[in-house]
């Protein structure tokens, strides 16, 4: 009976403001890594957020790193479908008459895409990647056409790619920001990238052409994931790559060292650095969220839920200073969407807020019809005597 008077003297909603987005540093600052490197970029996978940085949106040659880009548009195409990995490519004279590091392939040879993809993750192939890049596009022109529309989607700015090699072009430029930008589109939408990034040696045709892979993290760097090197003489010695720990996968990219051993040490070292200075931890209530009072519902109460992620990327020193704080609504009025908004959990590190997130209904609740308020009533009487 209770229910019943309480629910057609129903209270509207409490209204309640959109999640809040989680604020930026103002400026990352520089990691204590000395290095001869022209610029570099810590990134975080998960939140894209920038750990430190040094000149990251200079704009400089990325030789073979813009092979990611490459990569990228492939396994976009293999993921949704339009490219399978099992398809056999015929090697165009172009593509076979690229110079460079290659795996040396002939003009009418063909190569299944999944080799192919192989080669320039681990060789960093240029015959490879224009025998991809035709397949895909029907030339290389047209293919970078689609990366320089694809950079621009990711916001890429200090981008312009004249090929999809890496090979000296003029005005064929990118930043350690830039790189860092694709390098996470495409290591957190496509994981199966670490099918080819992480192989340390390995083979084409038949095991009569060897591969070992460029990215020499790979075998020395624990946790390292790929991702791509690249080197010429006018780009220097650059870098972006990834590693993951406890669950935390870092983007290090570095661009135009003076050495091999350089970039590699000034990679390594980033990368140290950002794992021990920061770390990401799951936000969770204090306790269980209890269910909300429905007023004119077939159910009496709903069960809410955090509708988003709850993980959060700190600084390790302030793992025991993540709080939460839950506000509800008391009651709502039938019907109840699922996914509909009944409150918010705030998240503050150290008190102060770094995230609003939305608290929603896990499932729907129809309305009562009139019939239905007094069958209820009718039952709720004769259950009464």
């Amino acid at each position: 009976m209770k229910r019943i008077l309480s629910a057609l003297a129903a209270v509207s909603l409490l209204i309640l403001p959109a999640r809040a987005e989680t604020p930026a540093p103002a400026q990352a600052p520089a990691a204590p890594v000395e290095t001869d490197a022209a610029s570099y970029l810590v990134m975080e996978k998960e939140t894209g957020a920038i750990l430190c940085e040094k000149n990251a949106h200079d704009r400089l040659e990325p030789a073979s790193v813009t092979k990611i880009m490459t990569l990228l548009l492939t396994l976009e195409a293999v993921d949704s479908g339009a490219l399978s990995l099992d398809e056999s490519i015929q090697v165009s004279a172009r593509a076979a008459s690229m110079g460079g590091s290659q795996v040396y392939l002939k003009e009418g040879e063909t190569m299944t895409v999944n080799d192919l993809l192989k080669a320039v993750a681990v060789a960093s192939g240029n015959d490879a990647s224009v025998a991809l890049a035709e397949r895909l596009a029907g030339s290389e022109t047209a293919f970078v056409e689609k990366m320089n529309q694809r950079a621009a989607e990711l916001g890429m700015t200090d981008t312009t790619f004249c090929n999809c090699t890496g090979l000296p072009a003029p005005g064929h430029l990118t930043s350690a920001h830039d790189i860092a930008l694709m390098s996470r589109e495409l290591i957190l939408k496509h994981p199966s990238i670490r099918d080819y990034s992480t192989i340390w040696m390995d083979s084409l045709r038949g095991g009569a052409f060897q591969l070992s892979n460029t990215n020499k993290l790979v075998r020395f760097y624990e946790g390292c994931t790929g991702l791509k090197t690249g080197f010429t003489d006018a780009a220097g010695y650059c870098m972006s790559a990834t590693a993951e720990r406890d669950g935390m996968e870092l983007i290090a990219v570095v661009m135009k060292s003076a050495t091999r051993d350089d970039r590699n040490e000034t990679a390594k070292a980033l990368l140290s650095w950002g794992f021990a200075s920061y770390t990401v931890v799951e936000a969770k209530p204090a306790q269980a969220l209890p269910p909300v009072d429905v007023l004119l519902g077939r159910a009496e109460t709903v069960q809410p839920q955090v509708a988003a992620s709850t993980r959060l990327l700190i600084e390790r020193s302030q793992v025991n200073d993540v709080t939460t704080e839950i506000s509800l609504v008391p009651n709502v009025e039938a019907p109840v969407e699922e996914g509909q908004k009944l409150g918010e959990m705030t998240v503050k590190v150290a008190g102060q807020v770094r995230e609003v997130l939305p608290i929603t209904a896990a499932e729907g609740v129809e309305r009562l019809t009139v019939t239905g308020i007094f069958r209820d009533l009718l039952e709720r009487l004769f259950m009464a005597k």
